[in-house]
């Protein structure tokens, strides 16, 4: 019910349709998590991959939601996931990689590799919009009223323009 009573308090100024659709709903429906912080270094210097287990999409970079790039991400991250498992598992195996839990290997330590910078960028962008967001600095309130819609659009943009690859079906 706290939970309920302050989303309401935040909304005061939002629509009374969306108001009150948060009034209407049921307390059985609303849910919380903790957010759980992933540090942008992390991802750079640490292993997101062992033996035949990596990890995808928000386990590999959570991000806040204002961005709105987590399901783009892990669709990104699944595309790229399929080429290189696709392109491992598709070469002939050679002397050093005697089966195909080596080949998946291969690729996923390819996908590892590719996927750690665009991980770094999103979890950084989320880390920053976060604290800006959170911080009682004057200056820093004062910047986030004055230019961070502008800021965070210009980046969710720059974000978005990713290319994939291609999938090549063999």
């Amino acid at each position: 019910m706290k939970l309920k009573q302050f989303v309401l308090n935040k909304a005061s100024n939002v629509s009374k349709e969306l108001s009150t659709i948060i009034d209407r709903t049921t307390l059985d429906c609303i849910s919380i998590a903790q957010l759980k912080l992933r540090l942008p270094w992390n991802v750079l210097l640490g292993n997101i991959l062992k033996n035949n287990v990596c990890v995808v999409g928000d386990a590999l970079h959570p991000m806040t939601p204002d961005l709105g790039q987590g399901g783009c991400s892990a669709l990104e991250d699944s595309v790229v996931i399929a080429k290189c498992l696709g392109e491992a598992l598709i070469k002939p195996i050679t002397e050093q990689e005697d089966d195909e839990f080596m080949k998946i290997r291969k690729g996923l330590e390819k996908y590892a590799k590719e996927r750690r910078w665009r991980s770094f960028t999103f979890i950084s962008a989320a880390y920053l919009s976060g604290f800006i967001q959170e911080s009682d600095n004057k200056i820093i309130s004062f910047l986030r009223q004055q230019f961070l819609a502008g800021v965070t659009i210009s980046v969710t943009l720059r974000i978005a323009n990713f290319d994939c690859g291609r999938l090549t079906v063999s």
